[in-house]
């Protein structure tokens, strides 16, 4: 298991890139989802911009909801399960 701190850290910058960076995915890429990420990025790129609103809604409640989480719930779901999506 990694620290404390770095789950802190973690949870911190995912939070606060899906929030305001959420169109484009990198909340996905500090996780190590990179996957996904490509798959946000790609669609609000490749659309010219139309689906990024609703990319951008997911990446704020996802934001949201890694900032809700406890520093342990968020190990458990989000760096020990490898859950991706909400």
């Amino acid at each position: 298991m990694t620290s404390n701190s770095d789950i802190s850290g973690k949870k911190l910058a995912a939070g606060i890139c899906g929030i305001l960076l959420g169109a484009l995915g990198i909340d996905k890429f500090v996780l190590g989802y990179n996957t996904e990420g490509l798959i946000m990025l790609l669609l609000s790129l490749l659309t010219c911009g139309l689906a990024a609103p609703v990319m951008g809604i997911i990446g704020l409640i996802e934001g949201i909801m890694y900032l809700s989480k406890s520093d342990q719930e968020f190990y458990n779901t989000y760096i020990a399960a490898k859950k991706g999506w909400f």
